[in-house]
């Protein structure tokens, strides 16, 4: 008697309308940070409805970790765009983030209209000693895995004396650091070599839309034509949107901004230093403490967590009364 189990099929492709109702239902439900995130897609994309493979969604997943911003968003444009080109990839990016920003701005109008009243301050203040532990508790997780030897620890040391005592800006300790990793993997590559944190499963989910031995698809090809003209769009995207913005306080969001997407290498929390000395530091346009309540919020609400730079916007224009 025959007791395997039977052949699954391959799914079909998903319709459009099918694929935007998943990357909205993603939007609201993307709590977790990257790890959460990278795990209701894996349950549901590989698992579940079959749309990838375990090793197509690992194999992206090891490319968007080495790419700045967030690397839950960016796998999520990735598969977006495998499945329905362009506007696939739009859509899963954009819906990735709409709803937490609606979110993030209906709480942070709250903070700003009502945040004098006693029950607001009580919400906050107790949530900020959550937050604290929670950001502690990152760097201790991320940096356990990361930090394997003594020459990787008096790294960080240094980077952390860098910016806490002498103040150096973030994008040059970040330069300086990476310039020394260059040097160390080829003086010492023992001591600069990690190790990937996102292993291959055993397990069989059954054939995949996007699978191992599926052939690529004919707009997943590499043009030379097709990265130009992504290239020339985006900046023409850039000017475009940084020529709107004629307040004087918003071209300086936009600069800074735009320095911080490019910088934000190894998640969020690497990068909320530099937000920090900006926002606070630099430009004046929110307080330390609005800043911790922003993580508060940031940590509370769906979507990735530098989503906390809405945050830092939207505080800046309502002081600088923009709007």
């Amino acid at each position: 008697m025959n007791t395997s189990p039977p052949t699954q099929a391959r799914p079909a492709h998903p319709s459009f309308r099918e694929a935007f109702l998943y990357w909205l239902t993603l939007g609201f439900i993307s709590f977790g940070g990257p790890a959460g995130q990278i795990a209701i897609m894996h349950q549901e994309l590989v698992e579940k409805r079959r749309w990838i493979s375990e090793h197509r969604f690992l194999h992206a997943l090891n490319y968007c970790m080495l790419l700045p911003g967030p690397e839950a968003q960016q796998l999520a444009i990735y598969i977006g765009w495998l499945l329905h080109r362009t506007w696939g990839g739009i859509v899963a990016g954009v819906l990735f983030v709409l709803p937490s920003l609606f979110i993030l701005a209906a709480l942070t109008y709250v903070y700003l209209a009502f945040g004098d009243l006693t029950f607001v301050q009580g919400v906050f203040n107790g949530i900020k000693p959550a937050v604290v532990a929670i950001v502690v508790f990152a760097a201790w997780r991320i940096g356990s895995r990361a930090l394997k030897n003594n020459v990787l620890w008096a790294l960080a040391a240094a980077s952390f004396v860098a910016i806490f005592v002498f103040g150096v800006p973030f994008p040059y300790i970040v330069l300086v650091a990476g310039i020394l990793g260059y040097i160390g993997g080829r003086v010492m590559p023992d001591k600069f070599r990690v190790g990937g944190g996102h292993g291959a499963s055993d397990k069989d989910y059954g054939p995949a839309l996007i699978d191992d031995d599926t052939p690529p698809m004919a707009h997943t090809r590499f043009r030379w034509s097709y990265l130009v003209t992504l290239l020339i769009a985006a900046l023409a995207l850039w000017v475009g949107a940084m020529a709107m913005l004629e307040d004087p306080v918003l071209r300086d969001m936009g600069e800074f901004f735009t320095k911080a997407a490019l910088l934000t290498f190894g998640g969020a929390y690497a990068v909320l230093p530099y937000v920090y000395q900006g926002g606070v530091e630099t430009y004046g346009w929110l307080t330390g403490t609005q800043m911790i309540d922003g993580l508060a919020l940031g940590e509370t609400t769906p979507g990735p967590l530098i989503m906390v730079v809405s945050f830092v916007g939207f505080v800046g224009a309502w002081t600088k009364e923009i709007f």
